[in-house]
């Protein structure tokens, strides 16, 4: 035990019989008398005065009284005393064993005051660790599978985020943020509302992360910072500069895990502990597409779920959250989301291509903001080394939902 632990950064060796005591009672179980595995446990506790008791592994006690035919092997008697010895000692006790299932028969599991179950699942490529507080008695837990992982500073539980059932009404709208391209902030109505969250969904190519590199730049250079949570591309000098070197320079925080076990609290817990850390004020993910197929398979089967609370919670903690969403371009339909959550954010905005006299090109709408009017223009776009430039419409067209709009003809073309 000694040897393993030494593993972790939380060992000290200097702690080592001054205030951490290990007590081998090995010989003592395998001899299979409780009434001497008990003494021993209870003349150690009297003679050291912990404030922490260990009994690591109590299935082996059980598993003693189950295999030795003797007569003071009453495990029910034994786990009795031993409760009642626990409450007398003013210290805090932790029976720590093995089951294999929740539903083995043993007394120790009604006398202890808390019970704690750990579990693992594997699937696929992941392995996906989970805690459930069963029981505490006096106190009120949080409810639900809590997900941990084991690192070198020991284990770190990502619980789920409380968040209200009922959102509070929202305050009017007042200060809107600006997204860094003049044209689009006309098209939502002066800029994104402060605290709202905006699904900007396109196919691949259309300058969603650029888009969101730009809306991180120009909180910056309005002396906001930000925190971008990648889970495609991770942002380089080559790819966006101006991103690059504002992580560098600790302007905007960096959520980039690459873990196979990977849940979407535990990328909620990230992302607040960085906008705690910065004070940010505007986050990224990019991209939802990239998110999902970064989590373990376990959690993919309630992400939208998963991702509603994930957008309640950061809204709550009152920054403006926007994220990327690829779309595939089927010209059939006009979709937002592959995973039906468009519903779940303030604000959306649409990229789409379209095919004018053979040349490929983007148009880009608003399609709605929350309680505020808004541009219903289809614009033209394109990207560049200054990034998004939007255009004009394109009035003597229609169609263009459909990828291959037609001309419009008028009287003119007619007389």
């Amino acid at each position: 035990m000694l040897r393993y632990q030494q593993q972790f950064d939380f060992f000290d060796s200097e702690a080592i019989n001054h205030s951490v005591r290990y007590i081998n009672l090995a010989d003592d179980t395998l001899a299979g008398d409780l009434d001497e595995v008990l003494r021993r446990i209870v003349s150690e506790v009297q003679t050291h005065a912990p404030a922490l008791v260990f009994v690591d592994s109590f299935r082996s006690v059980v598993l003693a009284s189950q295999t030795q035919n003797n007569p003071n092997n009453n495990l029910p008697q034994f786990v009795q005393q031993l409760g009642m010895l626990m409450t007398t000692w003013q210290a805090t006790t932790f029976l720590i064993g093995e089951y294999f299932t929740e539903t083995d028969t043993n007394p120790i599991f009604t006398v202890a005051d808390g019970l704690i179950w750990l579990r693992q699942s594997v699937q696929r490529n992941s392995m996906v660790r989970k805690m459930e507080i069963m029981k505490m008695r006096g106190q009120p837990t949080l409810p639900g599978l809590h997900t941990f992982r084991i690192a070198t500073s020991g284990i770190k539980v990502f619980a789920p985020v409380a968040t209200d059932r009922y959102e509070a009404p929202r305050a009017p709208i007042g200060e809107r943020l600006k997204m860094g391209v003049p044209q689009l902030d006309e098209m939502l109505g002066g800029g994104l509302p402060r605290g709202y969250s905006l699904l900007v969904a396109g196919p691949s190519g259309s300058g969603k992360s650029i888009l969101a590199a730009t809306f991180l730049a120009e909180g910056a250079r309005n002396g906001e910072t930000g925190v971008i949570a990648v889970f495609e591309q991770r942002p380089n000098h080559s790819q966006n500069a101006t991103l690059a070197a504002l992580i560098e320079a600790d302007k905007v925080g960096l959520v980039d895990s690459r873990a196979p076990d990977l849940s979407i609290d535990e990328i909620v817990h990230l992302l607040l502990s960085e906008i705690r850390r910065l004070k940010a004020t505007r986050v990224v993910i990019d991209s939802l597409s990239g998110f999902e197929l970064a989590l373990a398979p376990t959690f993919r089967e309630d992400f939208r779920e998963s991702l509603s609370r994930m957008v309640t919670a950061l809204t709550g903690a009152g920054v403006s959250v926007l994220m990327t969403s690829e779309l595939e371009d089927r010209y059939t339909d006009l979709r937002f989301s592959p995973y039906g959550t468009a519903f779940l954010t303030d604000a959306i905005i649409v990229q789409r291509y379209i095919e004018v006299q053979s040349r490929l090109l983007r148009i880009m709408a608003v399609v709605k903001v929350r309680s505020s009017a808004h541009s219903d223009e289809l614009r033209l776009y394109r990207i560049d080394n200054d990034g998004l430039q939007i255009g004009d419409r394109l009035p003597d067209q229609e169609g263009l939902l459909g990828g291959r709009p037609t001309r419009r003809h008028t009287d003119l073309d007619n007389g």
